[in-house]
């Protein structure tokens, strides 16, 4: 496209958020009608949804039956703090970072707990070389990097006779990449993510060798009652049976449970995995058309089906931010996409959400606009020379 004619067609549902992200589809208010408000999340209706959201997980990602999950507060970053502080300590500890929220980890663990630990970091684009990661020590990384559209393939790198305890940040691969339970001690995620849902919940799921840690370990530094996962050197099993450790909201739980609803109604995790699979497909398709423009990921295997990161190749765009935020703000007022700039710590370019809550007619719409958008840019740069 090259007549700076916009697109006659947009999204019919623009959102491609990378979080929150897009509602599930059909969404409505009223599908929320059956929420306890009002009721405290102690009553036994209360307990009761709260423990179906659990059960509704645990059986859509086919955890094992001797891993816990539970509902922790304050969203992935809850969870994950949750693992560091109540668990590292006991072993050398391993940090792997190949994006921003890796990178936050590993402030958390190196100068927060202050922890000696060896850490790996890879540039956007790439992810660490697991070949040269010790896992009979304590390893932290992310699954998915949400920020960098980088994830690991699978979990073959890591041994099933590791020592150490491996932390998984699986927040935006959650419900749609196949995580190998085996391979995963401590992995966490939110609603907000790939079922659309709200924020401000998380979720924190420990294999049994994860409870062994925190029946056998005390960390040397003290933990804020949000973070308690023990009493007296036994795990609080009421965590991961729907008694919170503080309030919930039961309507986030409740539009949580609409989500897991649906997504049994489209084939479970299989189902899940096929929607994002083909969202992302349509974006790879496209940088593989357009010379222009490119996946941020640099080997295809690594790509993420969910957080997909672009970046722009021309050679006549000097200002690479601004050309990117040009593009994004253009589609924007046009209706056709909305939150398509990179993360603020990312390389400059867009990040399309293409997790399981969207339609892909939706991101086949938005494809021509990208086209538009680009060259109405181009067009602009030309015009200021």
């Amino acid at each position: 496209m090259t007549d700076l004619t916009p697109p006659a067609k947009r999204p019919a549902i623009p959102r491609f958020s990378s979080g929150p992200c897009a509602k599930i589809p059909g969404y409505s208010l009223d599908l929320l009608a059956d929420t306890p408000l009002g009721r405290s999340h102690r009553a036994a209706i209360g307990k009761a949804k709260l423990k179906e959201a659990i059960d509704l997980t645990r059986e859509i990602l086919g955890v094992p039956a001797d891993y816990r999950v539970g509902i922790v507060p304050a969203s992935d970053t809850g969870a994950v703090e949750m693992a560091l502080w109540s668990l590292l300590g006991a072993r050398p500890v391993e940090m792997l970072a190949w994006e921003s929220f890796g990178e936050g980890w590993v402030t958390d663990v190196v100068k927060q707990l202050k922890l000696d630990a060896t850490v790996r970091k890879a540039p956007y684009g790439q992810i660490v070389d697991f070949a040269q990661v010790d896992f009979d020590k304590d390893v932290v990384f992310t699954w998915n990097g949400t920020t960098s559209g980088v994830r690991l393939p699978n979990g073959d790198a890591i041994p099933a006779s590791r020592q150490g305890l491996t932390i998984c940040d699986a927040t935006s691969a959650a419900f749609a990449m196949d995580l190998p339970w085996d391979k995963l001690d401590v992995t966490t995620f939110s609603w907000q993510k790939v079922l659309g849902g709200e924020g401000a919940h998380g979720m924190l799921v420990l294999s049994p060798r994860a409870v062994e840690r925190l029946e056998s370990y005390t960390p040397a530094w003290p933990l804020p009652k949000i973070f308690r996962l023990t009493a007296k050197g036994k795990l609080i099993e009421g965590i991961f049976a729907g008694e919170t450790i503080n309030t919930p909201s039961m309507l986030a739980n409740e539009d949580y449970l609409v989500a897991l609803h649906w997504a049994k109604s489209v084939g479970g995790l299989k189902g899940l995995i096929a929607r994002a699979t083909a969202n992302a497909q349509v974006v790879h398709d496209f940088c593989a058309a357009h010379p222009w423009i490119a996946n941020l990921a640099e080997d295809p295997a690594t790509a993420s089906t969910t957080s997909v990161c672009l970046k722009f190749t021309d050679p006549r765009i000097t200002d690479g931010e601004a050309f990117a935020k040009a593009v994004a703000k253009r589609i924007e007022k046009a209706g056709a996409g909305f939150d398509l700039g990179a993360y603020r710590d990312a390389p400059p370019g867009l990040r399309i959400w293409c997790g399981s809550t969207v339609e892909t007619a939706d991101v086949q719409a938005l494809m021509p606009w990208i086209d538009w958008a680009f060259h109405a840019e181009i067009a602009a740069l030309a015009h200021a020379a």
